[in-house]
């Protein structure tokens, strides 16, 4: 799978990522650090990358309907240490070896990931 790893997550993100088989670029690495979420969004949509972020806004499903990207990772956890995202990314990704996020809202929690989609 293809992702785009939003500035407010560690380089390390997409590095774990991409050391598991999938495409990760920072929006970093493609110089819209500073971006309105509707233009990252938009660049998602067309490049066919899973955005991954820490920003709740993409959590809204009426404002980003799931269905209408090719996937949304939001981790919402209240340890926001470097280690901490670090080891839930890697819980991601061994969920991700069995399930496809595609068109869905994943809500990375301390202790689950919740699913939604548009319908």
């Amino acid at each position: 799978m293809k992702f785009k790893i939003d500035e407010n997550l560690p380089d390390e993100v997409a590095e774990i990522l991409n050391r598991s088989s999938h495409d990760a670029v920072t929006v970093l690495q493609q110089d819209m650090g500073g971006k309105e979420d509707s233009d990252i969004a938009k660049v998602c949509r067309n490049e066919d990358r899973v955005i991954v972020t820490l920003d709740i806004d993409f959590a809204d499903i009426l404002t980003y309907p799931p269905d209408q990207y090719p996937g949304i990772i939001v981790f919402r956890i209240t340890n926001q240490s470097k280690p901490s995202i670090l080891k839930h990314v890697k819980r991601v990704v061994k969920v991700l070896a069995l399930h496809s996020c595609q068109q869905q809202l994943w809500i990375v929690e301390k202790e689950r990931i919740r699913v939604r989609s548009s319908t």
